[in-house]
């Protein structure tokens, strides 16, 4: 099989949260680019609205549907949608997350159940709709997670200005690499180092040169250094992929810990 053929997403219908913006809006464009059409999952409407025009204008076919991932009835609607208008949704990209700083002492309840609800309970109900629907349709399902590095390290103190986030790396980010590939048999990409609008004042600060230092690869990662990883998991490439985390980092981790 040649590997035009191999990596085509066509025919395929993905849905991908938090896709208004960073990661998401660029996990979107690679998949239509590649043949899928998208269901583009955020809450914020106006921005997936002109990623849809985009996609389209390119040749691909989107929807946008106007969710929060932590409401599940907005949720199964959104699935329903892509359904109506692609048919089943066969690849999930379980991309919207939140971030928190400020020592674990400081945090307020709400605060910190906010993370857990965005960035834990979220992403399991999330692969439950789909898998679901996959199951009575028959169909071959991919779900894949973006997670973080953080959950394989602590930051060393160079990194803890601001300070550290426990209610993001440790819990909900460990759980989103572990549980949900015994019970979902979902597939993981963990990054770290890239540049996004959650951290886009962070990296470019003091604290952000420190782990910049210590990427083996010299830079922070740019938004195609994830199309390999994210098509091999989402096409017939990677069909016998499950239960795996795929590490695209720099080689960050491999150099913290040695």
């Amino acid at each position: 099989m040649k590997a035009a053929d191999m990596f085509s997403l066509k025919g395929r219908v993905a849905l991908v949260t938090g896709a208004s913006s960073g990661l998401g809006r660029h996990f979107a464009r690679t998949l239509a680019d590649n043949g899928a059409a998208v269901a583009l999952v955020a809450r914020r409407a106006e921005r997936l609205a002109e990623l849809q025009a985009s996609i389209e204008a390119a040749g691909g076919c989107a929807i946008t549907v106007e969710a929060d991932v932590t409401n599940r009835t907005a949720m199964a609607r959104a699935f329903d949608a892509a359904e109506q208008a692609f048919g089943t949704v066969t690849i999930l990209v379980n991309n919207a997350g939140i971030a928190q700083s400020g020592r674990a002492i400081d945090m307020a309840p709400e605060e910190w159940r906010k993370v857990l609800t965005t960035n834990l309970d979220a992403v399991f109900f999330s692969a439950q709709e789909p898998a679901r629907r996959m199951l009575t349709a028959k169909k071959p399902d991919t779900i894949i997670n973006i997670t973080s590095v953080l959950d394989l390290r602590s930051p060393r103190a160079s990194q803890l200005t601001p300070p550290p986030r426990p209610a993001w790396c440790n819990t909900p980010r460990h759980w989103r690499w572990n549980l949900p590939s015994r019970a979902c048999a979902s597939t993981r990409l963990r990054r770290d180092g890239f540049v996004t609008e959650m951290n886009a004042e962070y990296l470019p600060s003091e604290a952000g040169a420190a782990i910049k230092r210590e990427i083996p690869a010299g830079r922070f990662g740019k938004d195609g250094d994830l199309d390999g990883a994210l098509l091999l998991l989402a096409s017939d490439a990677g069909s016998y992929i499950a239960s795996t985390t795929i590490v695209v980092d720099g080689g960050q981790v491999v150099a913290i810990k040695g």
